[in-house]
């Protein structure tokens, strides 16, 4: 049986003496000291926020068990489960989500990212089982373990490795943006790659599976596949409107694709306003 890897983590679902609120308890096994930083980093990152898109920390410490550490972060228990759970239970009815309402959860992903966008962070590992949807179909993002600066500017081949080894670890790979898998020894990285990860995200609201699952699944390159452009199943479902969403945030080249803003702004334009902004009609 081999060590779980790096960051390995568990969750229980935990009561509230005081409050007797539900909340989920995240344990992460730390092996070394370099695991423990890993783990304080990522409690640090939830301090950053405090956003209704972003899954707010409650509570963490490091807890010693003999030679073993664990670090404890306690989070708020956010009853619909992930974005993932949503999508497969809707693939084995059958059906497919409603335009109106992938808007109104893309719009809060979207939103959340932003914010993180704002103070200069990417994500990093964005995809739908890291997405949490509460009783309103409210999304919460969650597992801020792969965050960091916004701009990793690689300058050697040696970078180009470390920026490429690290992605290798901490970025699902079916979700990786193209630029994380070879990375250029000069190159600018930046939060750009959550706006790929983003588009594979949208895709698995609207076809019932990320775009390169499958190749993952059947152990074909993605590596290989995310450097072609990328075709989208015929569908009548969604708008001409939300395709080419799609598409611009699949965009090959990092340079050329668009930022949060930017599609928040396109988002806008295709969406009325969400609940709870309703204007006027006159």
């Amino acid at each position: 049986h081999s060590a779980p890897r790096r960051g390995f983590s568990y969750v229980d679902l935990v009561e509230g003496l005081r409050d007797g609120r539900f909340y989920a308890l995240k344990r992460i096994l730390c092996h070394d000291k370099e695991d423990r930083q890993a783990a304080l980093r990522e409690a640090e990152m939830h301090g950053l926020f405090d956003h209704p898109n972003i899954l707010r920390l409650v509570a963490h410490c490091m807890v010693e068990k003999g030679a073993k550490h664990e670090a404890w972060l306690l989070l708020p228990y956010v009853k619909g489960g992930t974005l993932w759970r949503e999508v497969e239970a809707l693939r084995e009815k059958g059906t497919f989500m409603p335009e109106q309402r992938i808007l109104l959860i893309l719009h809060g992903i979207c939103r959340g990212l932003q914010a993180i966008h704002g103070k200069g962070y990417a994500h990093r590992d964005l995809k739908p089982t890291n997405v949490l949807l509460d009783e309103d179909d409210r999304p919460v993002l969650m597992d801020l373990g792969s965050m960091n600066r916004a701009r990793i500017e690689v300058s050697s081949s040696q970078e180009a490795m470390a920026v490429q080894d690290w992605a290798a670890q901490r970025c699902t790979i079916s979700y990786r943006a193209p630029e994380l898998f070879t990375v250029p020894s000069q190159c600018v990285i930046d939060e750009r790659t959550d706006i790929w990860s983003l588009g594979c995200v949208l895709y698995c609201m609207m076809f019932g599976e990320g775009p390169y699952d499958a190749i993952f699944q059947k152990g074909d390159s993605v590596a290989l596949a995310v450097q072609n452009p990328i075709t989208l199943p015929p569908t009548t479902r969604y708008s001409a409107a939300l395709q080419r969403l799609l598409s611009s945030m699949m965009t090959l080249n990092p340079q050329e694709r668009p930022s949060i803003n930017n599609i928040l702004h396109q988002l806008e334009g295709l969406q009325p306003a969400p609940a709870g902004q309703d204007t006027t009609q006159i």
